[in-house]
């Protein structure tokens, strides 16, 4: 079974989902329609077609091929967190780093159907907050965990394995993968890494203290962000671009290696050098 997960509000009448739909429909696969964002009254859904959810779909699922931008793919990968099932993006969003191929090469959705494509395994985070020594908020990220003010300055400090990374006053932090590290964490003036690569990349947000830099580090080590002075100040954690939770003064985030890890299909012709310095150029 491959699943055709379109963002409505992307694929516009979801004419890239029939497209896909016949065109594996005649290499003999079977397939089924899982819309993503798709809960909303206004979302475009195909007519005269059944549709469930990548959830549902999943058990039986060999590939999901993703149609909209890297937020659509973050949802899928999140829904199938516990499956290493395929993800091949089809770009309809504004940079689209995750997606592997552009509207115009709809034929690569085939070949990765027959499994002709170069297949990556992405590392995740796992991410606690941790109040009063207990966990108030677990998580797995693809992408990024990100703390930020509501608009404040906050305090942060960051520790790696017990010894103190950095201390600031700042937006915030993002605390990155190799996959994210070409979105938020690249902002914030992050370096870009291999997504293939196995790294943590802790970048600062807007800090005021000018010793405030990046970090890169190896995957197994442990780390922990704590809130400081945060009085009658606020912030949250967003996990994948989800606000996940609302912190408090004191909390720690505690974020290691994930034993998860999300399977991304790319065209074989194309490097990530070659996709990141088109779209950057």
């Amino acid at each position: 079974m491959i699943a055709i997960c379109p963002n409505p509000y992307r694929d516009i009448k979801l004419e890239i989902t029939e497209k896909i739909e016949k065109m594996l429909s005649e290499e003999g696969f079977e397939t089924c329609i899982c819309p993503v964002f798709a809960d909303s009254d206004d979302a475009v859904l195909p007519a005269g077609k059944d549709c469930i959810s990548i959830e549902e779909a999943a058990p039986e699922c060999s590939l999901a091929v993703v149609i909209g931008g890297d937020g659509t793919i973050l949802s899928v990968a999140r829904s199938i967190h516990n499956y290493e099932i395929p993800i091949i993006g089809i770009n309809l969003g504004t940079k689209g780093f995750m997606a592997g191929i552009e509207k115009d090469q709809l034929e690569i959705v085939a070949e990765a159907a027959k499994g002709n494509v170069r297949y990556g395994r992405r590392m995740k985070l796992d991410t606690r907050v941790i109040r009063n020594g207990e966990c108030v908020c677990a998580d797995c990220a693809l992408n990024d965990a990100v703390i930020h003010g509501y608009g404040d300055c906050i305090n942060i400090t960051a520790s790696c394995c017990g010894d103190v990374i950095t201390d600031f006053s700042g937006d915030g932090i993002v605390v990155a993968t190799p996959t994210g590290s070409t979105g938020y964490s690249m902002s914030a003036g992050g370096p870009i890494v291999e997504p293939d690569a196995e790294n943590i990349i802790i970048s600062p947000i807007c800090p005021h203290a000018i010793w405030a830099r990046s970090f890169v580090l190896a995957p197994d080590k442990k780390i922990e962000v704590t809130i400081r002075r945060l009085h009658d100040r606020r912030a949250y954690l967003s996990v994948d671009g989800n606000s996940v939770c609302d912190l408090e003064n004191g909390d720690i985030l505690q974020i290691g290696r994930s034993e998860h890890y999300t399977v991304m299909a790319a065209p074989e012709n194309k490097s990530f050098f070659e996709i990141t310095y088109s779209k950057l150029k």
